[in-house]
Parts: C-alpha cells; structure tokens; sequence
C-alpha cells in the first residue's frame, strides 16, 4: 500500500490553519447533532474573520458554530433555519451580517450538485415567494420550476465516528446529517473523528465517505460541546 494515500493527523489548531479570512466554509451538523466542535472551537481561538458560513442553521449563539456569528467572523450565512441563534437575526437586522436563506431540501441538493459537477436543478420549491427572486424560472411541461445552482465550499468542516488512516469515515445515527453530502463539495474537506483505526479495520460496507474525498483528520477533543454561558 503506497503511503501518500495516508492522511495527515493534525491538531485542531494547526488544520483550521486551512481556513484563511474570506474563505467560504461549509460546516456540518443539524441543530446539536454532527457538528465538528473541536473544530469549530478551534476556528474561532484563531479568530478568522469575512467568512461564509454554509451550514443547516447557525445552532445558538454559545454552541458551536454559532459561536462564530456572536464572534463576529462571518460576514455572511447560507443556512435554512437561524431562528435558535438570536445573535443571526440581531446581526442581520443590523446590517452587518449577510443572509441567505434557503428550503433545507433545496440546501442539500444545491451541495449535492455542487460536488458532483452538475448546473444546478429544477424544483418547484419557492415558486411565488422570496425565494424566487433572482433567479431564473423554467418551464417544463407546463409547469414551472426554479433553476437552483450548485453550492461549493473552499473548507468543509465535517464530523464523522470512525475514520481510518486512508481518510475512509464511517458515521454514527443520525449525525450523519449533511456531512457527507459537504465532503463532496468543497476545495478541502477536513474531517473531526471519534477515533481512527489501522487500513482494513473499517468494515467496507459501513464506508459512507471515501477517503478520496478527505484530505486531513483530527480527532474530537475532551471539551466536545464546550458552551459558552
């Protein structure tokens, strides 16, 4: 087995080097669950600012990867659901915070999209509303749809159980979430992990992300739903 296919180990805080001001960074996770908070701690000790946010919501403002909106280091948000997190919407309100808002089923299709070379696609979904503005309609048969283009990332920022030295991640319930899904659709993709065992020792056929797609691992720390009160 060629060693190159090994991935790098690295400290939380010397794999978040990866992420430089006025990158976009997709972070995975729903609400609690399948959020990389060693992370997401670690991002915002380093105090990188200008960044866009693409996750599910922005959870709430001492938890995770809302922590980075109430520290002031995203200038925008493309999430499908803010409403937890008042730090967002006093932010947005104020002017000083960007905020795209899209149907979470649209959210990950526009992923999905982005990490398997597509143009886009077709739904129905937000015909009429805001959501529409902007962007183009087209007719199919008669009806009518919304053409929502892909969605990409230079980081993602995901969280799996297992991985093993090849990079291959296995996940755990439901936090599996958007995680996979961000892996496949961004420039870097570094993955948080429980533990990480020797090549052979993941069973093939509980490999949800291959390795191919993840370039360095960091395993979770002790403090792992470090709130701030």
């Amino acid at each position: 087995m060629a060693r190159n296919y090994i991935k790098p180990v690295l400290s939380p805080e010397e794999a978040i080097k990866s992420v430089k001001e006025g990158m976009s960074v997709m972070i995975g996770g729903f609400n609690y669950g399948g959020v990389p908070y060693t992370l997401v701690e670690a991002l915002e000790k380093a105090g990188t600012k200008g960044l866009t946010m693409i996750s599910n919501d922005t959870s709430y403002a001492t938890v995770g990867h809302g922590r980075l909106v109430a520290a002031g280091q995203i200038k925008k948000v493309i999430a499908s659901h803010i409403g937890i997190n008042k730090k967002t919407g006093e932010q947005y309100n104020a002017g000083t915070l960007e905020l795209e808002l899209v149907p979470q089923g649209t959210f990950v299709e526009r992923i999905r999209c982005g990490g398997f070379g597509m143009g886009g696609f077709l739904t129905p979904t937000g015909l009429g509303t805001k959501v529409e503005e902007g962007k183009q309609v087209i007719e199919v048969d008669g009806k009518k749809y919304l053409l929502e283009k892909p969605l990409r990332a230079d980081v993602a920022l995901i969280r799996a159980h297992k991985a093993d030295r090849m990079g291959n991640l296995t996940y755990f319930g439901t936090n599996r979430n958007f995680n996979p899904t961000m892996a496949t659709a961004a420039d870097l993709v570094i993955a948080e992990v429980d533990s990480i065992v020797e090549v052979g020792e993941l069973d093939p056929n509980n490999i949800v992300t291959p390795g191919i797609l993840v370039d360095i691992l960091v395993v979770k720390g002790d403090n792992y739903y470090a709130a701030r009160t």
